[in-house]
């Protein structure tokens, strides 16, 4: 097929534009275990997929024409896809910026890493992580340190009520509880 008719484009972060932005001037903050994660994640493209589909995509070009070698257009473009998460993910190590959150162990004020648990003015009871862009998981209760919730209630601490502005208008958050992971001795 002619290629003036096939949609490719060689755009670097559109598969992966669905992250939320780092806001400008500020540092890609991430725990340790999800810098792990990522370096991880990263490490197996390179070592274990990446090869696997460069096999495959070899193994198809020795076949003939390639033009209707469905095996060789997949593997191309999953080898596209590869490479620009390898790139996605290289970029994101380079400015990621690992904080511990261990070091607030048995604080009870809020800072990056903390677990918080909140009641809101409906009564009903939240618990949270608060994570980096990389890191975040709502369905598990790790947010974003750049969300709104994570936002109100950075700095107050045990004890405090703090203000969230949403779209229904102003919740007042209760915090109940305040804690940080255990450090560890390696």
């Amino acid at each position: 097929m002619n290629k003036a008719f096939v949609k490719e484009t060689d755009d670097d972060d559109d598969a992966d534009g669905a992250l939320p932005q780092i806001p400008a001037g500020t540092k890609n903050y991430i725990t340790p275990a999800g810098y792990q994660r990522i370096k991880d994640e990263l490490l197996h493209l390179i070592d274990v997929d990446r090869p696997e589909v460069v096999r495959i995509v070899h193994w198809a070009a020795s076949n003939g024409d390639r033009s209707e070698n469905g095996d060789y257009i997949y593997g191309k473009r999953r080898l596209r896809e590869i490479d620009r998460r390898i790139r996605f993910l290289t970029k994101r190590l380079d400015i990621a910026e690992v904080v511990d959150p261990s070091v607030h162990h048995g604080s009870e004020q809020i800072f990056f890493g903390a677990t918080v648990t909140y009641e809101n003015q409906a009564g009903r009871q939240h618990t949270v992580t608060i994570v980096g862009i990389d890191e975040i998981d709502p369905l598990n209760g790790k947010i974003s340190w750049i969300s709104p919730v994570a936002r109100a209630l950075t700095k107050a601490s045990q004890g405090e009520a703090v203000t969230l502005q949403t779209p229904a208008g102003m919740e007042e958050l209760d915090i109940l509880e305040v804690h940080y992971p255990a450090r560890t001795t390696d």
